[in-house]
């Protein structure tokens, strides 16, 4: 189904959209607060814009408007038997929070609104039309050496009319129900009386982003930018709208008004958010209802904030944000590509652990196949370098003689390789021989732990440093990243330290530019803290080798378990690049793709955290992700750029 609006429904709803002078006229039955609205729209020079034709009703909302209150003081209504439901809300929409006892049920009903519903927590069969469902949810896994798993959060879009029915898993379900038009049973088991005998549709509908009956991930929906500091998956029907915003830490959001009724509900983090005059600390499962025009600001906490607003009517301005968004993503990743799974090395032999530095070579994949225990403990004699055929067949070419990081392909078809815990960068042949050592000391003494390498189109050699290996005492001074000329000679490129854990490393094609990101930062587990913090840096590349002119390129999207710490760790591992120059970074959050600007382009979500990545196939146009004991592959629209000597 087309993400696009059509070219009608832009038109009516624009043509729908009257502006209002600054002079808002109140009757004398007008709320109270929209004295104090009216002056402060003429302060802060807003412009009111009215959506006339939205059906009116007399129902009280139970948000009262501009008024912070906490979710938890909702009463809790038993929907059905094992169904309870904590229910706000405002002129056109409703959600109700659910919680469902294992294997309870909600019969079979005709809808009389639209609906979604999220799964939060368990899972839930849904039928729909006596079409049977599984939704379900993951929480994220805390990341270690062998735990990678990523979050999942299952929805569904049904229509006006459909029929639905859902039955809880066995461990039960928590659930969030949007709705539009409001439900009048709901409405009638919430205390609500003087109840009309129904409730008008909106008369001029959007087309919603989502097709109704189908499952979708929450995180598969891509993150559009509505502001600088705030990116939002959009998820749309055709009167409600809902946008699960994430808002960076010390962001600020100035005064503002918009047509479309506001429901907002904190999911993580805090903010200050100012209503009218009143500025109010808002915290996870605080909620607020913003009636259209009412003059708003916000002003983002330490950790960020993560919010759900309730738009009604869905705002059309959004969903052309959107639309720019996916037109720039499929410009990369075409709409039908889909992530498959190449290899899942707990079934297959011989077994995968943590997987590392792919890349593509003479029709292959070789990667290293590193192992971890739970605590990131490494055994060389447990690990070995794969090399990997397009079908998915695999064999090691070298197993229990070093535990390797980071590949690149180098001269004579020879690879580039990583010896991490054995403090050496060295040239090796594809059966597994190695015939060089390009590199294992700096300034007389060894190197540490080199995890990422590249090669340059005169033969030198780049590789991070950051030190992870383990012995407790170090050779070098700090972690960082070197040169190796193609005469032989050995540079420190940064000071020690100089990244809190410099890791990913790649050219761009014209070999100007080294970018480099940061792994770790601002960690209280971790023993450095740098100026990095969660990007990727550029420099420029002198003829020589060396680079200079380091500056911000792209910021790398931070969980929400590491902004809740204070941390700045994007998990940010390896890195590739395409002909064009868009850079693709492997991080804990998923797949991030930069365009040349360093600008955000869009993420690729994958069940486990990407570890790194590279271009393959015949054409170069395939993605291969390694993410612990697993490989996955996406197709793309760009050719991939590997530096081949």
């Amino acid at each position: 189904m087309s993400r696009t609006i059509t070219t009608n429904v832009i038109g009516s709803a624009l043509l729908a959209i009257i502006a209002f002078a600054t002079t808002e006229c109140t009757s004398p039955s007008a709320p109270e607060w929209q004295k104090k609205n009216k002056e402060l729209i003429s302060k802060h020079n807003l412009t009111v814009r009215d959506l006339p034709g939205l059906p009116e009703n007399d129902i009280e909302s139970n948000l009262e408007s501009g008024k912070v209150k906490n979710l938890d003081t909702v009463e809790r209504i038993e929907l059905h038997p094992g169904v309870n439901a904590r229910i706000f809300w405002g002129s056109g929409g409703m959600a109700s929070i659910l919680q469902l006892k294992p294997n309870s049920n909600i019969p079979e009903e005709v809808l009389p609104a639209e609906k979604f519903v999220f799964v939060l927590e368990g899972s839930v069969v849904q039928l729909i039309d006596g079409t049977a469902l599984t939704l379900t949810s993951k929480e994220r896994e805390n990341p270690d050496g062998i735990h990678s798993g990523t979050p999942r959060t299952d929805f569904v879009y049904l229509e006006k009319g459909s029929k639905s029915a859902v039955t809880a898993g066995p461990s039960g379900a928590k659930l969030l129900e949007v709705y539009s038009p409001l439900r009048l049973d709901y409405l009638q088991k919430a205390g609500v009386t003087n109840l009309p005998r129904d409730i008008a549709d909106v008369a001029t509908a959007l087309t919603p982003n989502v097709e109704p009956n189908k499952v979708y991930d929450l995180y598969d929906i891509q993150l559009t930018a509505l502001a600088p500091g705030a990116h939002s998956r959009l998820v749309s029907g055709k009167n409600i709208q809902l946008s699960f915003i994430t808002m960076d830490p010390g962001s600020n959001f100035p005064h503002h008004i918009h047509p479309e009724e506001q429901m907002m509900l904190v999911l993580r983090g805090d903010c200050k958010e100012t209503l009218l005059e009143d500025e109010t600390d808002m915290k996870k499962n605080d909620m607020v209802r913003i009636p259209a025009n009412m003059v708003h600001a916000a002003k983002i906490g330490e950790v960020g904030c993560d919010v759900l607003d309730i738009f009604w009517p869905a705002r059309a301005d959004y969903l052309e944000k959107e639309n720019t968004t996916m037109a720039a993503y499929h410009a990369i990743i075409p709409d039908d590509a889909k992530l498959e799974l190449v290899i899942d090395g707990k079934k297959t032999k011989p077994e995968l652990y943590f997987s590392e530095g792919p890349k593509w070579l003479n029709g292959k994949v070789y990667f290293s196949n590193m192992f971890f225990d739970q605590n990131f403990g490494a055994n060389p004699k447990k690990s070995s370098i794969v090399e990997l055929n397009p079908d998915g067949s695999y064999k090691n070419i070298t197993e229990g003689k070093m535990q390797a990081n980071g590949l690149y392909p180098y001269k004579n078809g020879h690879l580039l390789v990583c010896d991490m815990m054995g403090h050496r960068v060295v040239e090796m042949t594809t059966s597994g021989e190695v015939v060089k050592v390009i590199a294992d000391k700096y300034n007389d003494k060894p190197i540490d732990g080199p995890n990422d390498v590249i090669a340059d189109a005169k033969g030198g050699v780049y590789f991070t440093d950051p030190q992870f290996t383990m012995e407790a005492e170090k050779f070098q001074p700090g972690r960082a990243v070197y040169y190796v000329s193609p005469d032989g000679k050995v540079t420190r490129l940064v000071e020690p330290n100089e990244f809190a854990m410099p890791n990913g490393i790649v050219l761009s094609p014209d070999g100007k530019t080294l970018y480099i990101n940061n792994c770790y930062d601002d960690e209280s587990w971790y023993p450095v803290k740098s100026e990095k913090d969660n990007y990727v840096w550029a420099y420029d590349v002198n003829p020589d080798g060396t680079i200079s002119n380091g500056r911000k390129f792209a910021k790398l999207f931070l969980t929400g378990n590491v902004l809740d710490r204070k941390g700045k760790s994007s998990s940010a591992d390896g890195m590739a690049i395409d002909k064009t120059g868009n850079l693709y970074v492997a991080t804990y959050y998923g797949v991030q793709i930069f365009n040349t600007k360093g600008e955000y382009v869009g993420m690729i979500n994958l069940p486990s955290f990407p570890v790194s990545l590279c271009f393959g196939d015949a054409d170069m146009k395939t993605l291969y992700i390694v993410s612990y004991s697993k490989v996955y592959k996406i197709r793309t629209n760009m050719e991939g750029f590997v530096q081949y000597l």
